[in-house]
């Protein structure tokens, strides 16, 4: 039996299989280097959300400060990437991102709930695998780095979810964000053959 990390955000409707640790622990390398897209993608994500509703006022400062902190996580993964001798470069990416922004709505303001109700569940599902690869790493200073990194997607999921909250009806919200994060858990009921983050 694979160790449990610290508690997971109830917004998941199913906990992370036994097979992705497996494989993730398996492919150390990989999912560093897939890390490091994943914190590139969320600062962009960010950055994006800024861009599009320029005068969101408290989005724009919550967003601000999280764009900065995953680019400072993009730094300290790409020190990992250097220790151990691995080359930035491409990876084809998991149908896990593509399959949620399916589910995005066209018009507004329904897609701009959408949008930050799935970058909330893509940040509580990181906060549940790195946690897993915290408990199961078995090089204890990669574990101690994962372990460090899981408040702050926690916190992050939290942020997301307040501005849904800030800006929409909150029955709205809740019935909307249990409607995809059911999808985002069936995205990830067959694990993709390819080890990465969100596989």
């Amino acid at each position: 039996m694979l160790s449990s990390p610290l508690p997971t955000i109830n917004a998941l409707k199913k906990p992370t299989s036994d097979a992705w640790v497996e494989q993730a622990i398996a492919n150390l390398d990989i999912i560093l280097l897939d890390h490091s897209h994943c914190e590139k993608k969320a600062a962009g994500v960010a950055l994006n959300f800024m861009f599009r509703y320029p005068s969101n006022t408290k989005m724009v400062r919550e967003l601000t400060a999280i764009a900065r902190e995953e680019l400072e996580h993009l730094d300290l993964v790409n020190q990992w990437l250097e220790k151990r001798n691995i080359p930035l470069k491409p990876l084809p990416p998991p149908p896990y991102g593509a399959g949620l922004k399916a589910q995005v709505r066209k018009k507004e303001p329904e897609q701009f709930l959408d949008n930050l109700l799935i970058t909330g569940l893509i940040e509580a599902r990181s906060h549940e695998r790195l946690g897993l690869l915290a408990a199961n790493c078995p090089e204890p200073e990669l574990a101690k780095f994962y372990r460090g990194l899981m408040a702050s997607e926690a916190r992050h999921f939290g942020i997301y979810w307040v501005l849904a909250d800030t800006y929409f009806d909150r029955e709205v919200v809740m019935n909307r964000l249990d409607e995809l994060a059911i999808v985002e858990s069936e995205i990830l009921a067959t694990l993709h053959p390819e080890p990465r983050i969100h596989s």
